[in-house]
């Protein structure tokens, strides 16, 4: 396509058209609900947009006080001159609103919102299939029979919610707090216990920790503890997808922390500059481990950064399944269609500790995080406008916890039980003919545990 944006949605969409600089959260909900009729009739138009950010544009409110003589042709754009000087106020009177569409008690604020019966119980059904595999996991872990995991307590709107918007054409760039998309996918509860027992069934052979999944069949790109390095990598996968002419996008998730490194700023910029599609879905849920968003920014969060970079953004309410999947949902049609990148900045908590190495009750009050865990808890948000519509009940749901809760236990059981990769796959699937250091490092290692068998497992197949 190379300086040529595909675009699609312009004409039939007003509120997105390039002269907003900040979209409603309510013309987005309206446009989903009339997205079926949108795109059977959008134009597909081809022009070049590589510099429209460049060109001037009059903020509302504020007068211009230059005759249209006075201005420059700089190196990226023309700018106008005044005789005023005024400093860019380092923050708004008012911060960026939050886009949701259920109140706290799972009812709808306003309008309809178009999500079927099939899929919302199916959202529903993955949440607390998730919730429940993060508690069994975690008290593995304690129980010493793992040895590390992380959950998703109190993000599962984000995973779920997100998933199911997308398509499986899309790739997925994760963070590691993210295994709900996988199950979207089709992930197994068998899959996910061989990777975190690390045995012959795990596809990444044993080579990674617990809970850093991955899965080619289902373009989910394998996990990677380095924080924020995944972005760029999410940019460079969306530029391809565009080169080919695919019909599809990049997503990548990360955390407020994540927004600290250098990888997200780089990320930011090479996909505008790209204009790459590709979702960047930020967890803003106040905690990088122990550091409180209060000690990484004074900004208004993560969304205001989208405007610097030439980055359309939105706010949305993390903990509302709904909102998630209306805005995710539109911003993957704007991605694709318009050929550019889109920043969501989900708003939640996070309720669980960071990790199995983590004790966040020595830096956050207990009464807070119980208040989040029971009054704020998305999956029950959720549950309730399920039951409203009555498409859940007690019955369905005690039935389905049951059957998740002994279906992830025999998984685990077998998972324990079934035998440890080979020591030589250490050393495949990176060369097409192993070369001779590590041919030399496998010797090495093999002549190491016949000296000190007692120092590694018996249970390892040599």
């Amino acid at each position: 396509m190379g300086l040529l944006g595909l675009t699609c949605l312009s004409s039939s969409m007003p509120s997105l058209n390039n002269d907003h600089r900040t979209l409603s959260a309510a013309s987005l909900a309206k446009d989903l609900r009339n997205q079926n009729s949108v795109l059977e009739n959008k134009p597909t138009l081809y022009r070049t947009r590589r510099f429209d950010s460049t060109k001037p544009h009059q903020r509302s409110g504020v007068q211009s006080n230059v005759a249209s003589s006075q201005f420059l042709d700089f190196p990226g754009g023309k700018v106008a001159f005044t005789s005023e000087m005024r400093f860019i106020s380092e923050s708004r009177k008012e911060r960026i609103p939050c886009y949701r569409v259920l109140d706290d008690d799972g009812q709808l604020i306003e309008g309809g919102i178009n999500v079927g019966k099939e899929i919302a119980v199916k959202m529903y059904s993955d949440m607390a299939t998730l919730q429940t595999m993060d508690t069994i996991f975690y008290d593995a872990q304690r129980q010493g029979r793992i040895s590390f995991y992380l959950t998703t307590i109190g993000e599962e709107a984000i995973n779920i919610a997100s998933a199911a918007a997308l398509t499986i054409d899309d790739f997925v760039v994760p963070q590691y707090r993210e295994p709900g998309v996988l199950l979207w996918r089709g992930f197994t509860l068998e899959q996910f216990a061989n990777q975190c027992f690390s045995n012959r069934g795990d596809d990444c052979r044993g080579r990674q920790m617990p809970i850093h999944y991955g899965s080619k069949k289902l373009n989910y790109l394998t996990v990677a503890s380095t924080i924020a390095s995944q972005l760029p990598h999410a940019v460079g996968v969306a530029y391809s997808l565009k080169m080919d002419g695919k019909d599809a996008c990049a997503v990548t998730y990360f955390g407020d922390g994540g927004s600290s490194e250098g990888d997200f700023h780089a990320a930011l910029n090479f996909a505008a500059v790209t204009e790459a599609p590709v979702l960047f879905i930020c967890r803003n849920n106040g905690w990088a481990i122990s550091t409180p968003t209060s000690d990484q920014f004074r900004s208004d969060g993560i969304v205001v950064r989208g405007e610097a970079y030439g980055v359309r953004s939105i706010r949305v309410d993390g903990n509302d399944t709904l909102a998630l999947y209306s805005a995710v949902r539109t911003a993957r049609e704007m991605a694709i269609c318009e050929q550019r990148p889109i920043l969501i900045e989900a708003m939640t908590y996070r309720v669980g500790h960071h990790s199995t190495s983590d004790d966040s009750t020595k830096y956050r009050p207990v009464d807070e995080i119980e208040l989040w865990r029971s009054a704020r808890d998305p999956i029950t948000r959720f549950r309730k406008w399920i039951e409203s519509n009555g498409w859940w009940s007690s019955e369905a749901e005690s039935e389905l916890r049951s059957n998740v809760r002994k279906q992830l236990l025999d998984a685990i059981q077998v998972a324990e039980r079934t035998e440890k990769p080979p020591l030589v796959d250490m050393f495949t699937d990176v060369y097409d003919a192993v070369p001779s250091n590590l041919s030399e490092q496998e010797k090495w290692l093999r002549e190491t545990i016949k000296i000190h068998p007692q120092d590694y497992p018996s249970d390892f197949p040599l």
